[in-house]
């Protein structure tokens, strides 16, 4: 039975996606995009499967509950994540405020 996401609660993300990288890190915020290090090439849908796990793994949350709303073939993209528990994405903001 597939899940209504009409009631569930959603994240807009703004995310700046570096493929290719030489490691696998969310690098944290970087003025209104969460910059992402991914080692998988552009090509095939590659970086955007493993920036999906990535989030989801970071989250707390299965890899279904991360969209790619815009930006298939960008580096910028705008993710809507669902059901994240508040505490995971405050775990998001102390990334950003460590990197200041």
């Amino acid at each position: 039975m597939k899940k209504d996401r009409r009631h569930s609660s959603e994240t807009i993300l703004s995310v700046w996606v570096q493929p290719r990288a030489s490691r696998n890190e969310i690098s944290g915020f970087q003025g209104d995009y969460l910059r992402v290090r991914v080692s998988a090439p552009p090509s095939e849908g590659k970086a955007n499967h493993l920036l999906r796990e990535m989030l989801a793994e970071a989250l707390g949350i299965s890899i279904s509950g991360v969209e790619i709303l815009s930006g298939h073939n960008s580096r910028r993209k705008r993710i809507r994540v669902y059901d994240v528990p508040p505490c995971n994405l405050e775990e998001l903001g102390k990334i950003q405020r460590q990197k200041k």
